[in-house]
């Protein structure tokens, strides 16, 4: 049995388990072999950014998720107007559970879509599979809107609509994993926080583009005119701006990161290196294997995130309107209030999670989640405009630590060989069972107990869950992606970096 290594040898950390005594024998040989596999870090292995590639970049993606959230958005403040077109008439219940159990089938198969799409990106690119997603959710999308009634084509027109609904689904399984990840691999370590906080300002914007236009529409037409034709408007617009998020897309050059992950050359410097290359990319099975500790973490972040993201920014106005009898165009006005409050604050939290931290911005989120959510929801149900908006705004400042930090935290739990696929996975299986599900299961609990502070207590458990799995996640700002080399803003910077870690290298 060989002894223990000494930690005086650094050599010894060459080869587990080896003989200190062997060491120091032959220091010139273990030396060579610890210098092998961690070689020192080169001027070559450093990304320098592009500032302009890492902006269009921004702009591509953050525009695909504006997309899906002005889609899921459209088509939640339309659940009543959908279920009087799309299912038989009589019980407008009845309409409305078809509708919204609908709306819940395309989460059905995110996670799907995540476990195809997902280990795709990881073979063949990442813009390739961006570009496809956005093109399935276009034509999703855009499909919709020309479906015609049940009163038109009977059982058919809900059979159409839910087979789109899947294809939306299904695209949207690869889309944030596929745009978080995008937008990481650009950016620049001490500033993809910053960079980061722009996809989920495009899912703001989405749902204030879908908020703001049910609106118009709500109030300019009357509701015959809005089931006959008013309620496409919204699915139609999504096919032009489909076009315009695929142009930009197919403009963009694949990740940095990527780039030098199919380089043979960059393999070559490290047997580990190439042996991940070879035996993780890609592979749906191992990722579930050995990276199954973090694929539970992303669950419980995203998990924690998505019930308080969805609860706010989706069930929110039917809560105004069914619980506190507010008009449903209050209830927009003033959800769509709240949003522009949050983006304008969110590239701040951004900024504030690459200086301080990623942890201590989504630990404040939680906490705030835990300790405001009861006292916002006092607020809110006393009905006066100033009190709705104060609790939703303690709400809102709540939700946009999270929005502002959790995409540049989520694609750093994982490999660089692997991220795509992984947080596409733990992404859309957290998603299908607590974001989709959070309006449904806020309802059922409130018909249940019969209180309506159920929203308040649903989302401090999920807090709770949050809080938990963010005191476990390690600190990655200002840190390189794993598996991928340092990314810096310039020249002098990488100079500086090689020339800190020339003694120890790290990477």
């Amino acid at each position: 049995m060989a002894a223990s290594k000494d930690p005086a040898d650094p050599e010894a950390d060459a080869l587990p388990g080896t003989d200190p005594a062997a060491v120091k024998r032959h220091r010139t040989l273990f030396r060579a072999i610890r210098r092998r596999r961690n070689p020192p870090l080169r001027r070559t292995d450093i990304t320098v950014t592009d500032e302009a590639a890492v902006r269009r970049a921004v702009k591509a993606a953050s525009l695909g998720n504006a997309m899906e959230w002005f889609d899921f958005g459209i088509y939640s403040y339309l659940a009543v107007t959908i279920g009087h077109v799309f299912f038989p008439s009589g019980n407008d219940t009845a309409q409305l559970i078809s509708s919204f159990a609908t709306f819940a089938v395309s989460f059905l198969v995110r996670p799907l879509g995540g476990m195809v799409f997902g280990p795709m990106g990881d073979k063949i690119g990442r813009k390739k599979v961006l570009a496809l997603t956005m093109i399935l959710m276009a034509v999703g999308t855009f499909a919709i809107g020309l479906i015609p009634s049940y009163a038109t084509i009977g059982f058919w027109a809900p059979v159409l609509l839910i087979f789109f609904r899947l294809v939306q689904g299904f695209s949207t399984g690869g889309e944030y994993g596929g745009a978080s990840t995008f937008i990481a691999e650009y950016a620049p370590d001490k500033r993809r926080g910053y960079f980061g906080s722009f996809l989920e300002f495009g899912t703001l914007a989405g749902y204030v583009g879908a908020a703001g236009l049910v609106t118009i529409l709500t109030t300019t037409l009357d509701n015959g005119a809005m089931e006959a034709w008013g309620w496409r408007i919204p699915f139609l617009v999504a096919g032009p701006l489909g076009l315009v998020g695929l142009y930009l897309r197919l403009r963009l050059d694949e990740t940095p990161a990527f780039q030098k992950l199919e380089d043979q050359t960059y393999h070559s410097a490290t047997e580990a290196a190439s042996a991940v290359e070879t035996s993780a990319k890609g592979d749906l099975a191992k990722i579930f294997r050995q990276y199954w500790p973090t694929l539970i973490l992303c669950v419980a972040l995203v998990g924690a995130y998505n019930v308080t993201d969805y609860m706010l920014l989706s069930y929110m106005p039917t809560y105004l309107t069914d619980e506190l009898g507010y008009d449903d165009t209050h209830g927009l006005l003033i959800l769509i209030a709240t949003m522009v409050v949050l983006m304008l604050v969110i590239n701040r939290i951004g900024v504030l999670s690459d200086r301080y931290g990623r942890k201590p911005l989504l630990m404040a989120g939680m906490v705030g989640f835990l300790v405001l959510s009861i006292p916002a929801f006092l607020l809110i149900k006393q009905g006066a405009l100033i009190a709705v908006s104060a609790g939703m705004l303690m709400l809102g400042l709540s939700l946009v630590c999270l929005l502002g930090t959790m995409s540049a935290t989520l694609p750093a739990l994982f490999p660089t060989p692997v991220r795509y696929g992984s947080l596409s996975v733990g992404y859309n299986l957290s998603a299908s069972l607590f974001g989709g599900t959070a309006p449904l299961v806020i309802t059922a609990l409130i018909s249940v107990t019969g209180t309506d502070m159920m929203p308040a207590y649903y989302a401090m458990a999920a807090a709770v869950v949050g809080i938990i799995a963010v005191a476990c996640m390690k600190e990655t700002a200002q840190q390189p992606l794993s598996g991928s080399p340092p990314s810096v803003e310039s020249k002098e910077e990488a100079a500086e970096l090689v020339a800190a870690q020339a003694t120890a290298p790290k990477f």
